[in-house]
């Protein structure tokens, strides 16, 4: 299967199953020196892991990741990364039952079209599972973040399905992983009012065995103007690949996004202004983004994910042999993708960002 890699100067490749041994990833071009350990990618791991509340899949992974090379003595060597994460609670006799089923709204038809034969097992690679993978990569390319230029990235909730959150500028992790309480956040919306709402939608779809989809909004911080290309390797058109590159993802959006359409030049535009910190502009209706290069404004995008696909609820599908039936999605699925899809972005995003910054490394010292 062509396509598991991403990336040009911080390359990574996925591979792995829903319901296989286990799930790797081999991150290549990181630089050397870069402090790096397990607990390090622990933290978004068990951000990302299924069972780690009531609105999420009861599936129990405790995603333990190995590092099996490219890290000696706690930092990177610039060799490449090999990270594995085992699978240890796969129940693939919940799926046997839909070996000859199409699941309505999954890649099964199109994986057999493509292939003619799958891994009906949860979905095998086009699983949601395969993205562990990517979020511990995503670690990784924090970190070069964060050395390089003090960047970071942040995603939380805005929307599950008519609640909508009002964020306030500046949302802090804190905010998105712990309610003022203390307590933690487990939808991961900074609208504290918000987020008891969208706990209770979700409850409900769960207890009406349906599901429900909803926004994600990804900011990232302190990026220096002049990353992305200006034609067909923008950063924004990479970004919406990276994130289009994650399961049920329906639509992706930047800055003021589609409120573009019924706004004049006049009031869409930013004003530059100059200052101590340089030049910036007073707004950021273009998401940190002109002509596909980064403005060194926060850049600011938006993910609409769909409903879960797998439903408990009876369906009508046919078999792979075009016979009219039924089905019943059994395992354990999330009623809504939401709450755990906030640290996939966030990894998709940072890898991004984090090629193209090396990339602009390469082109200053004269290799690009």
């Amino acid at each position: 299967m062509a396509g598991s890699t991403f990336g040009v100067a911080l390359r990574v490749t996925t591979a792995g199953e829903s319901h296989g041994p286990g799930n790797v990833v081999i991150v290549d071009g990181c630089p050397p020196g870069i402090a790096l350990s397990v607990e390090d990618l622990q933290v978004d791991l068990d951000r990302r892991r299924p069972g780690q509340s009531k609105v999420v899949t009861q599936r129990k992974e405790p995603d333990r990741p190995e590092i099996l090379s490219g890290v000696f003595e706690g930092r990177t060597t610039g060799t490449p990364i090999a990270i594995l994460v085992r699978n240890v609670d796969q129940k693939s006799r919940d799926y046997s039952e839909i070996a000859r089923l199409y699941r309505p709204g999954h890649a099964d038809y199109t994986f057999d079209a493509k292939y003619g034969r799958r891994d009906y097992r949860g979905g095998g690679r086009s699983s949601a599972r395969e993205t562990v993978a990517r979020v511990a990569a995503g670690v990784v390319a924090k970190k070069i973040l964060a050395e390089a230029f003090g960047g970071e990235v942040l995603g939380y909730v805005v929307q599950v399905g008519d609640v909508v959150a009002e964020v306030p500028e500046g949302v802090t992790l804190d905010a998105v992983e712990r309610l003022p309480d203390g307590e933690p956040n487990i939808v991961r919306c900074p609208d504290v009012a918000a987020a008891a709402k969208m706990v209770e939608l979700i409850q409900r779809m769960r207890k009406q065995q349906d599901s429900i989809g909803g926004v994600a909004e990804i900011v990232a911080r302190g990026v220096p103007a002049g990353l992305g290309e200006p034609v067909f390797d923008k950063l924004k058109a990479d970004l919406a690949k990276a994130l289009f590159s994650l399961p049920a993802v329906m639509g992706v959006e930047y800055g003021a996004g589609f409120r573009v359409a019924t706004a004049r030049g006049s009031e869409n535009n930013d004003v530059f202004v100059g200052g101590e910190g340089g030049v910036r502009t007073e707004t950021n209706r273009h998401g940190g983004m002109l002509g596909g290069i980064s403005t060194g404004m926060p850049i600011v995008l938006r993910a609409a994910v769909k409903p879960t696909s797998s439903l408990p609820q009876e369906q009508r599908t046919v078999t792979t042999e075009g016979e009219a039936a039924t089905i019943r999605t059994k395992g354990r699925h999330d009623p809504c993708l939401l709450p755990r899809f906030v640290p996939m972005a966030e990894a998709m995003v940072a890898l991004t960002i984090a090629d193209h910054w090396l990339r602009q490394q390469a082109v200053g010292a004269g290799l690009g």
